[in-house]
């Protein structure tokens, strides 16, 4: 009978020894891949070295960065979701994640197919004009734009992008007809804009920050749910009476059914990482904003977006 109680004794230790070891595991052992959906020197880009440059530091082990740019993040996304979920390939997914399903870019990828990490960076959209237009406010353009139904030409980074998406809106909740202007991102649709060959973007600040500190551009209103600091006296479309809110954000994902103790280490890698002076001097330098979620917030905003852009697609007819 102690024999056996001994035995019993022998294999619960040791039981709990095992369990102990995988609970601290020593993850990770090599390179992590991180891919990025756009091409290199975008925002996404930028946020996304910047913090897997502090991740790697955190981690001990290289970071190395893929840029897997295409159909407005899915090929990327699809890239990281079909990866093997062991924390060796990690994807940074744009706001796109929320979108893509409902443009036909791809099927079931969408928040639900990933373990998120956590959230890190947003930039809303503006309302943005020339400084020589005549349109001191959001409320001189709308009545120009009753007055002259379809002849606004609003620039856009591309038919179902987010800054379409912040266009189409912004013209639905005014009440107002628009001419849509596609252009192969936002930067060649402010170089229009600055050219008078349009008339309005709805990008971010970060995009026509240049324009703006040289006096040739304006900001009638920005799409976010407070007044930012970059632009503090200009006001929120909220608090001009229309109750939308669109911004290009961002965060990290990993494959789906990544183990519980990998994901804890990647969590409070990531966290540094968005949280670090480094990436506050990144963000502030170049006019968007640090946007942190943990892994449970970042998914219920994740969703939530997801079931919004799939009924605004459908009012929009895409």
């Amino acid at each position: 009978m102690k024999k056996l109680l001994f035995v019993v004794t022998l294999t619960l230790v040791v039981a709990l020894l095992g369990g102990q070891v995988l609970a601290q595991t020593n993850y990770p052992t090599k390179p992590i891949n991180l891919i990025i959906q756009a091409a290199p020197g975008g925002l996404s880009d930028l946020t996304a070295r910047t913090v897997g440059s502090v991740v790697s530091e955190v981690l001990g082990v290289p970071v190395l960065f893929t840029n897997r740019p295409g159909a407005a993040g899915a090929v990327a996304m699809t890239y990281v979701k079909e990866s093997r979920p062991d924390g060796y390939t990690i994807g940074y997914v744009p706001v796109e994640l929320a979108m893509v399903e409902a443009l036909g870019y791809a099927q079931d990828l969408n928040p639900h197919s990933f373990d998120l990490i956590c959230a890190s960076n947003i930039a809303p959209a503006t309302i943005t004009v020339r400084a020589d237009s005549g349109w001191e406010t959001l409320d001189d353009l709308i009545e120009w734009c009753k007055a002259n139904p379809g002849k606004l030409r609003v620039g856009n980074s591309g038919t179902g992008s987010i800054w379409y998406v912040a266009g189409a809106s912004f013209a639905k909740a005014a009440g107002i007809e628009v001419n849509h202007v596609p252009f192969d991102g936002a930067a060649p649709a402010v170089a229009a804009l600055l050219g008078k060959h349009i008339d309005m973007v709805p990008v971010s600040e970060m995009e026509v920050r240049s324009g703006v500190e040289s006096g040739e551009l304006r900001i009638l209103a920005v799409f976010s749910s407070e007044r930012s600091q970059y632009n503090p006296d200009v006001p929120t479309m909220k608090e001009l009476g229309y109750d939308i809110t669109v911004a290009a954000w961002g965060g990290f994902a990993a494959p789906k059914g990544i183990p519980a103790e990998i994901m804890a280490v990647l969590e409070d890698a990531f966290r540094q990482g968005v949280q670090s002076q480094l990436f506050d001097e990144v963000t502030k330098a170049n006019g968007y904003s640090a946007f942190y979620l943990d892994r449970e917030e970042f998914t219920e905003f994740a969703v939530q977006q997801y079931e919004f852009y799939k009924e605004l697609f459908k009012e929009l007819g895409n």
